[in-house]
Formats: C-alpha cells, structure tokens, sequence
C-alpha cells in the first residue's frame, strides 16, 4: 500500500508564499516521476509542475517565474515553493507520483494525495 500524504495549504494575500509537501509512504521500490496538479471550481484538473526522479522540471506557463518544485529522493518527498501568489491561483492542489511498489516487479503506477486547498485572496 502507497500513500502520497500533502501538507502545506491555506489562506494568503495576493503576492503572498506558500510551499506544498508532500511525502510517499508505504511499500515503495522506488518514486519516480512527481508533481503537482491543481483544480478550481468548474474547471479541470490541471497540471501546475513535475519533477524527474534526476530533478528535470517543466512548469505551466502561467507559473513560470514564481514557483519552483523541488525534491527530496531519501524522504521521498517533492515540495512546491509558491511565491507571488495570485487569486488565480486559488485551487485544490494535488501530490502525483509514480511509484514501484516494492515486490511488483519494476512497473510503476500512479497515486495521488488527497489534496490541500490554496485560497488566494485579500
């Protein structure tokens, strides 16, 4: 059994910080791929960054310049630094990570966490 587990969200002013955590516990082999995706009202869920398991990295464009992912292989954790926040930033943030399960051979398969709540505003 994997659980991705977030921590980290909340309420801040525009222009504002916050950073994302989130851990992988749980019978793992190994994390590859991770990242972060986000959901506002009525809208689809949308990828925000992603991170390789050597720390390549791609970012939306709208993100770009003001948050930065980051990892930690040891602890399996991937991390979001979100600066110069903006209302339109405001969504239910999702952990996603592809795992080897430990004993499933080298397959990996997606999880997801159960998501923190960033509101942006004034």
């Amino acid at each position: 059994q994997v659980q991705l587990v977030e921590s980290g969200g909340g309420l801040v002013q525009p222009g504002g910080s916050l950073r994302l955590s989130c851990t992988a516990s749980g019978s793992i082999f190994r994390v590859n791929a991770m990242g972060w995706y986000r959901q506002a009202p009525g809208k689809e869920r949308e990828l925000v960054s992603a991170i390789s398991r050597v720390g390549s990295t791609n970012y939306r464009d709208s993100v770009k310049g003001r948050f930065t992912i980051s990892r930690d292989n040891a602890k399996n954790a991937v991390y979001l630094q979100m600066n110069s926040l903006k209302p339109e930033d405001t969504a239910v943030y999702y952990c996603h990570a592809e795992v080897v399960p430990l004993g499933l051979g080298l397959a990996g398969y997606e999880y997801w966490g159960q998501g923190t709540q960033v509101t942006v505003s004034s």
